[in-house]
């Protein structure tokens, strides 16, 4: 029989693998940024190793830690083939775009010379909004 301790890890001789769900991870990542707060014992208050707690910091500041826990929505996409848009003064041939259309409404339209860090960065902001 294996005895159950503080925040969910197994002991006497059974080691299980503990989940945290995202409120738990993001109450433990408030706490260690607190004024004056230790992640080492933030970390072992919750019995989390303290580079794991390092690492869903980073995560967060990236951005890779979720806002919110809801499910990822699909949207129906549509491929269309309309006419090539008029080439401008000079140009020797015409430009692609790309236009994409959020669930919410919002409509982005970008050329084939977008930067692709750039525009990956703005969907993101808008997917958190």
């Amino acid at each position: 029989m294996s005895d159950v301790v503080e925040g969910g890890a197994v002991s006497g001789g059974e080691r299980g693998r503990r989940s945290w769900s995202m409120d738990e991870k993001r109450r433990m990542i408030a706490e260690s940024q607190e004024p004056g707060a230790s992640v080492a014992k933030v970390a072992l208050r919750h019995g989390v190793n303290a580079n794991l707690l390092f690492t869903w910091r980073r995560q967060l500041a990236a951005g890779g830690l979720a806002a919110t826990s809801k499910p990822v929505e699909l949207v129906p996409v549509t491929v269309t083939k309309e006419p090539a848009p008029t080439p401008a003064l000079g140009a020797s041939e015409p430009i692609g775009r790309m236009e994409i259309l959020l669930s919410a409404g919002d409509r982005i339209t970008v050329g084939a010379d977008v930067d692709a860090a750039a525009l990956a960065r703005v969907i993101k902001a808008l997917w958190r909004r």
